[in-house]
């Protein structure tokens, strides 16, 4: 059966709205560039959304976000697989669009709590979790601290790559070196 012709023009707008942000970044997408893209109006726009964000959050949410289905395996060193991870985000943040993809996502979070809530669910959630089950496999085996944190730890990879992403910095090798150094350090059984 084929979709509603307002849901195909919903579709219309968020897939309007995914182009616009590769192409050009969050900032400069439009209510209107939206609108005549996906040919609906500006009022109908607002009908469906409230806000820029809004649309963004559901477009990210109903589509996909380059590089967030990454899989890491476990190997037999700790600090390789946090090198590793870490090297897998900067190369993803090496690409100007995956910047504004992580800008737009930060922006939304911090524009309408519970659709940030959403993304972070679908898009920080597995990269967490990967994080958590690889410090506490560490912690089983001996080589990091039992009463270290796991979700402590996974939320400062994160942090640090959307701190990378807002300031459009690099991840370099030796940037990673550093923190993976830090963090194993602090994680390090005394």
């Amino acid at each position: 059966m084929p979709r509603p012709r307002s849901e195909n023009a919903r579709q219309s707008v968020l897939a309007a709205m995914r182009r616009a942000l590769a192409a050009d970044g969050y900032d400069a997408v439009t209510i209107e560039g939206l609108a005549a893209e996906a040919g609906v109006s500006k009022q109908t726009i607002y009908r469906w959304w409230g806000s820029k964000a809004a649309i963004l959050g559901e477009a990210l949410l109903e589509g996909s976000l380059p590089g967030a289905d990454v899989a890491l395996p476990f190997s037999t060193d700790l600090a390789a697989d946090l090198r590793s991870w870490f090297a897998t985000a900067g190369e993803h943040l090496s690409r100007s669009e995956n910047v504004e993809l992580a800008r737009a996502l930060i922006a939304v979070t911090a524009t309408d709590p519970e659709l940030g809530a959403a993304l972070n669910h679908r898009f920080a959630d597995p990269i967490v979790s990967w994080i958590v089950a690889r410090i506490l496999r560490a912690q089983e085996e001996g080589a990091v601290r039992a009463d270290a944190d796991p979700a402590a730890v996974a939320d400062q990879f994160v942090a640090a790559t959307s701190y990378a992403a807002l300031l459009g910095r690099s991840l370099t090798p030796d940037r990673v070196d550093a923190l993976v150094d830090l963090v194993m350090h602090g994680l390090a059984v005394r």
